[in-house]
């Protein structure tokens, strides 16, 4: 069966909400190459949304995976516990940033980790207000939605939201909204939304993933933990997808050595296999009593053996170092393609290896140009790559390549990406 026939059975199968970016349907992939069902071969820079950043079918963690399916696949942690999940919470805890003893709890998706996030805040401080920023993705649950800071396509028509959520403006030198502008709205929060002593949480992207791969100013972040700890608010850090090496550390936070007292993670934890987790200063982390938290699949056995050998390939492989030697193949190449069209490209953005470039029309990054960022997505599958765009504005052209991708395969697509941009711009 080829890919139009396949993609006629889906639409007629599927909800229309539920759509694709492209009708190629996989047949296998291995590190960054990608074969579909007529044996079409791409190079994937998206990488399933930032989840394989160990690369397709890693060896090790394909291994992982079968050997506990062998043992058994499913029990519930909540009801009979298995080594596994112990092992990789105590993993993940000794991993996370900063020196405060931490606990871990064990969910199935990135939304679900961030909901429980609010939670635990909730519980822990005795209050509701929770603030988030413009241009933020957390999730396309209820709550989570309204955390979201973007209404197309996430929000519309999917009212009312959950209450007591608030928003404030991103900092990005590009658009000219400052550090202080966001500091000073969030002074504004308090004196004409909430007071600061009823807000439970203020969470946070250290690099906005939807919103266009703008990256928070170190210090930012650290006006922002300095904020929390006056007023008794939990900072939680969504490093969902910019956790396990992507931007060149294990966490964005990272890079501005803040500790925050709850963090997500998901996306890249376990190689392709459902799983995320929420974990966090124990003394915040042991605030729900128990059964109030968890969920049937939360833990899965065979995702906790694919995170465990993850974190095991991203050390032997030296994966972080590996992330800022790929996003500097990427930031080199990029940056020739915005000397050659400076009036298209406004910004090359990259954090290890989780790049950006913004399109924009006359040099002005005010004018956002949306219908070549599209172009570029429409013609990908013909150039034999797999792109994804991002923004507040639809106008970003994000790279998320496998940690894995040899050099050859980075320069590669490179080079394939650089004729197609000179293709959409002059044909």
């Amino acid at each position: 069966m080829d890919n139009q026939q396949l993609q006629q059975q889906k639409l007629a199968s599927f909800a229309r909400g539920q759509g694709n970016l492209y009708p190629a349907y996989i047949d296998r992939a291995h590190n960054a190459e990608v074969w579909d069902v007529e044996g079409n071969r791409y190079l994937d820079l998206g990488t399933g949304i930032a989840v394989c950043n160990t690369g397709h079918s890693h060896p090790k963690v394909v291994a992982a995976a079968v050997e506990q399916m062998q043992r058994f696949s499913h029990s519930c942690v909540m009801v009979n516990p298995y080594p596994q999940a112990v092992h990789l919470a105590e993993k993940l805890t000794q991993i996370a940033p900063g020196n405060s003893d931490k606990k871990a709890v064990f969910v199935t998706t990135g939304a679900e980790a961030v909901e429980n996030c609010v939670k635990i805040a909730r519980a822990f401080t005795g209050r509701r207000g929770v603030i988030a920023f413009n241009g933020g993705f957390h999730g396309r649950t209820n709550l989570t939605m309204a955390l979201t800071g973007k209404v197309i396509p996430y929000k519309h028509l999917f009212g009312p939201f959950a209450s007591d959520i608030y928003h404030a403006p991103y900092p990005c030198e590009l658009h000219k909204v400052s550090i202080q502008d966001s500091l000073k709205a969030l002074t504004n929060l308090f004196k004409v939304d909430i007071a600061p002593c009823d807000v439970a949480a203020i969470i946070v992207e250290p690099v906005q993933g939807e919103g266009g791969f703008y990256g928070a100013p170190a210090q930012f972040l650290r006006a922002l933990r300095a904020l929390c700890d006056e007023h008794g608010i939990v900072l939680i850090a969504d490093e969902i997808q910019t956790g396990f090496g992507r931007t060149g550390k294990m966490f964005a936070f990272e890079h501005a050595e803040v500790e925050a007292d709850l963090m997500t993670m998901a996306k890249g934890i376990a190689g392709g296999f459902p799983i995320a987790a929420v974990v966090g200063k124990a003394n915040i982390m042991d605030a729900p009593l128990p059964g109030g938290l968890g969920g049937t699949y939360g833990g899965s056995p065979v995702g906790c053996a694919a995170a465990l050998a993850v974190l095991e390939v991203i050390e032997e492989e030296r994966l972080i170092d590996r992330a800022n030697e790929v996003g500097t193949q990427f930031q080199t190449s990029l940056s020739m393609l915005q000397n050659e069209f400076p009036a298209l490209i406004a910004e090359v953005r990259q954090y290890g290896a989780m790049i950006a470039i913004e399109l924009c029309h006359d040099g002005d990054p005010s004018k956002a140009n949306v219908e070549l960022t599209q172009l570029l997505i429409s013609k990908a599958q013909e150039a034999g790559l797999i792109l994804l765009a991002c923004g507040f504005y639809g106008n970003v052209i994000r790279f998320l390549p496998p940690l894995t991708m040899t050099p050859d395969h980075v320069d590669e697509a490179l080079e394939k990406f650089t004729e197609l941009f000179r293709h959409c711009v002059r044909g």
